[in-house]
């Protein structure tokens, strides 16, 4: 009966390891995905970032423009002045 119950433990034991390693494997390969992701993420708000940053020279010109533009207009005599 010790004999069966050694047998028994040996098989699980092994089973036990494999499963780890399986599990290790596995782990790894989640890290691995999270480092990727986590560079495309830097990459991502780093883009962002620099869109946002654009965008806020563009609205500046454009309301620079708009004020020039309106600035000009109101210089300029209207046709009941003239």
């Amino acid at each position: 009966m010790l004999e069966n119950d050694l047998s028994q433990l040996e098989q699980l034991v092994s089973e036990l390891v494999q499963e780890n390693k399986a599990l290790q494997e596995a782990n790894q390969q989640i890290r691995n995905e999270l480092a990727q992701l986590k560079d495309e993420n830097d990459a991502l708000q780093m883009s962002a970032l620099e869109q946002d940053e654009l965008n806020s020279t563009t609205a500046a010109r454009i309301q620079a423009l708009v004020q020039l533009a309106s600035g000009t207009a109101n210089a300029a005599p209207s046709p009941a002045q003239a």
